[in-house]
């Protein structure tokens, strides 16, 4: 009974619920069902609409597509660049970290040389205060020295006081020896040669390095002619109180003759362009010759052994000399504009004194004095130790040519462009240089740039070639006023230029001009 009861309550549950879905039901379908109770034609119409506007959102929808389409691929691309961008990044990434880790040696090394710098330059400062106070200590013994020297100025003063006194005791001896020749009968020339000769002796011969100079007789003729150079001789010089003449000419050759027979005694060998230029040093164991190769050949003497090479010059060397106190001492000049003070002991250049003006010929007038003349006329000194030039300049010529120097280094001879050759007393150049007379002659012409004039060794004569073969020599001029003739014009180079001309201390005068050089009686 019970059972039942449940089943009939069980059946009325689903009857109900059935009844609510079946309401549900018709509830959802009644639009459809109102639709289909609409006429067909409506529907129809709304459908079309609904269509078209579906149509159209669905182009809109297509066109968005496409962009999203292309903005897709665009952005593929961009990932594929990024990804191989970021492959090359972590490839270089080793080569950095390498990198980095070289430059952080790299940093410790320099930080370690930085610490070692300042180490050393801690040391400098430290070396360099030391070598302050030994400057202050040498600038203190410097003083010292310029008082030591003011007192041996002084000295000086005092000794040439003294030999200012036998001087003057000297000339009172004279006096007295002419009185007592001229009471003794002899006639004035005998009585002056004789008490000069006195007097000399008493102050001359007393003094260190005096050498006795016979009077140098004039010459007249030829009495050697020497064919020394193929393409004509350039230079030549006397050895020092011998009769060797030294040459050089075209043929890139220097040669040694005897004055006296004539005979070539050696070659030297080696040289590079033509020789402009000579000079032997005062012990006459070093020949040295000036060249149109800009450079210097220094050779011995005996056996013509080259020494050295002297390199510095930028264009042809125009003279040189040698210094009569310093044996290895020599001094060159130049067309590039400079003197330069070579030292034959090393082969080196000590010094280069520049000139606004070519300096076309030089002579060592003192001990550490030049005499230089140069193409703008003028004459001018250098002191060979402090590398300057003095104030004094002397306007001798329009066009300086050659300078030479007298046995005594009293006297410089120059010779100009226009044809005349001038005295100087150098005795004191650095304070005056006086002019001792003119010399010149109607047919004499100096030979261009080249031309060498020189002084006889008693340094009473004068000689010097002209561009017409011939020799002038005139007399030593007594002063600045005096413009003596010529003594004797020699003839004997056949109308060929003079370009070099020397005197031996010896007597005999060499000349030379292209093809041959003369010795004269």
């Amino acid at each position: 009974m019970a059972d039942a009861k449940a089943a009939i309550a069980a059946i009325g549950r689903a009857t109900r619920k059935l009844r609510r879905r079946d309401a549900v039901e018709v509830d959802a379908h009644r639009p459809a069902i109102e639709a289909l109770n609409r006429p067909f034609a409506a529907q129809a119409l709304e459908w079309k609409e609904k269509a078209e506007k579906y149509e159209l959102e669905l182009q809109h929808l297509y066109k968005a597509h496409s962009r999203s389409s292309e903005q897709l691929v665009t952005l593929i691309e961009e990932l594929k660049a990024l990804k191989a961008l970021l492959k090359e990044k972590e490839a270089l990434i080793p080569a950095l970290q390498s990198e980095l880790g070289q430059t952080s040696e790299e940093n410790v090394q320099l930080k370690q040389s930085l610490e070692e710098k300042t180490k050393a330059l801690e040391l400098l400062i430290q070396e360099h205060q030391a070598a302050k106070a030994e400057l202050e200590q040498a600038l203190a013994k410097l003083k010292d020295v310029e008082n030591e020297n003011t007192q041996l100025v002084e000295r000086l003063m005092q000794a040439k006081m003294v030999e200012a006194e036998k001087l003057n005791e000297a000339n009172a001896m004279y006096e007295e020896m002419v009185l007592k020749l001229k009471a003794a009968g002899l006639g004035a020339g005998g009585m002056q040669h004789h008490a000069e000769q006195e007097a000399d002796g008493i102050i001359r011969r007393s003094e260190a390095g005096y050498i006795d100079i016979i009077e140098t007789p004039i010459p007249s003729a030829p009495r050697i002619t020497i064919r020394a150079h193929e393409g004509g001789c350039g230079s030549i010089i006397f050895q020092n109180n011998t009769d060797m003449l030294i040459s050089g000419g075209q043929d890139q050759t220097v040669k040694i003759w005897s004055a006296h027979t004539g005979a070539l005694s050696s070659t030297l060998q080696g040289c590079l362009g033509s020789v402009n230029d000579l000079a032997v040093t005062n012990d006459n164991k070093f020949v040295i010759a000036a060249c149109s190769s800009n450079k210097l050949f220094v050779w011995e003497a005996n056996g013509g052994r080259p020494r050295h090479t002297l390199t510095g010059h930028t264009k042809s060397v125009s003279c040189v000399d040698a210094s009569w106190v310093k044996s290895l001492v020599i001094a060159s000049s130049s067309s590039d504009r400079t003197i330069k003070i070579w030292d034959l002991q090393t082969g080196f250049c000590k010094s280069t004194i520049m000139s606004a003006s070519n300096p076309n010929s030089l002579v060592f007038i003192h001990g550490d004095t030049i005499c230089s003349g140069h193409r703008n006329g003028s004459l001018q000194f250098h002191d060979i130790r402090t590398g300057k030039s003095s104030a004094t300049t002397v306007g001798a010529h329009t066009d300086v040519t050659s300078v030479c120097v007298s046995r005594s280094k009293t006297y410089v001879l120059s010779s100009g462009r226009e044809n005349v050759h001038k005295l100087f007393d150098v005795r004191m150049p650095t304070v005056l240089v006086e002019d001792s007379g003119t010399l010149r002659a109607p047919g004499n012409r100096v030979v261009g740039s080249w031309g060498r004039p020189c002084i006889s060794p008693d340094e009473k004569c004068i000689a010097a070639g002209s561009s017409d073969g011939s020799v002038y020599i005139w007399p030593k001029p007594k002063d600045e006023k005096d413009a003596p003739q010529p003594l004797a014009i020699l003839e004997g180079h056949h109308s060929l230029p003079v370009v070099s001309s020397a005197w031996s201390g010896y007597g005999p005068l060499a000349t030379a001009d292209k093809n041959h050089i003369h010795i004269w009686a």
